[in-house]
């Protein structure tokens, strides 16, 4: 509904009100962006070298104890 007072809808409240949280937020340099995002893609290939080097032990046994190949 419509306030006449203001001629503003609630759409129009939460835009405002959106805003003014974003202007509160204290964003990162972009030397932390870079570092952080750095940080992420090495922790994330080092996991998935671990992983993977993990699942190609367990198929090797399966493979040699299981299957007898």
């Amino acid at each position: 509904m419509v306030n006449p007072a203001t001629k503003k809808g609630p759409r129009f409240r939460f835009i405002g009100e959106t805003i003014a949280e974003l202007k509160k937020v204290v964003w990162l340099s972009r030397r932390e962006a870079v570092y952080l995002t750095a940080l992420v893609l090495v922790v994330a290939v080092s996991v998935g070298i671990v992983l993977g080097a993990i699942d190609y032990v367990f198929s090797f046994l399966v493979d040699k104890l299981i299957i007898g190949g």
